[in-house]
């Protein structure tokens, strides 16, 4: 019998399903988790790991928050996992962490080291990684309801990280995919994907795990 595979799905919000119209959570078969296992089948297990708020390595009194501090945990409890997509960032690009493009690029990379390394040693074999570029900010931020997080220059950072997150793929490997390509955020809050940018995220995930797969 085959064994099911399994792509865990580490983000943020965006992971999460967060609705940008007025809060609250997509359900199930609208966010982009539920939408790929719908395309993909019985054959995986997509497993949603979105947590509101989540950073790359910043967690201040909310430790929960810092996608670092959780990963050994996540990728322990759900072994074993075949696929990783790993989308964070964004949170990165509050005021608060005054941290650069660069610097954000720093913190992916160090998820991306450690998951390799640490699934290696406990399940045997590493996964197969897709880094995935966060959407951009939308350009109407100093509007958003998110305003007082986030500001123009949080929104030009924003573009800067296809770039670096492009370079550490190919440094480790990894697949990757540029969310701005294919996901816009909403206009509601220039943060949050819609219900329709979860379809187009899904589907285009899924054509890069169907490549891989022609390739394993």
């Amino acid at each position: 019998m085959k064994r099911t595979k399994t792509i865990l799905c580490y983000g943020d919000s965006n992971t999460h399903g967060y609705n940008p119209q007025g809060g609250g959570r997509f359900p199930r078969e609208v966010r982009w988790t539920g939408c790929l296992q719908k395309l993909l089948g019985d054959l995986y297990e997509v497993v949603e790991e979105g947590c509101n708020g989540r950073t790359t390595m910043y967690g201040e009194a909310d430790d929960w928050i810092n996608g670092m501090l959780y990963l050994r945990p996540c990728l322990y409890s759900h072994r074993t996992v075949d696929y990783m997509i790993l989308m964070l960032g964004t949170n990165d690009l509050k005021n608060k962490y005054l941290a650069s493009a660069e610097k954000i690029g720093e913190g992916v990379e160090a998820l991306v080291k450690e998951s390799i390394s640490f699934l290696k040693e406990h399940q045997s074999f590493s996964p197969k990684i897709i880094l995935i570029a966060p959407p951009v900010l939308g350009e109407d931020m100093p509007n958003s309801c998110f305003a007082d997080e986030f500001d123009a220059e949080s929104v030009a950072k924003s573009y800067r990280l296809a770039e670096i997150y492009e370079q550490i793929a190919k440094k480790y490997q990894c697949a990757f995919l540029n969310a701005a390509m294919f996901a816009p955020v909403s206009s509601a809050d220039s943060l949050h994907l819609s219900a329709e940018s979860h379809a187009a995220f899904a589907s285009s995930v899924y054509e890069c795990i169907i490549n891989l797969e022609k390739i394993i």
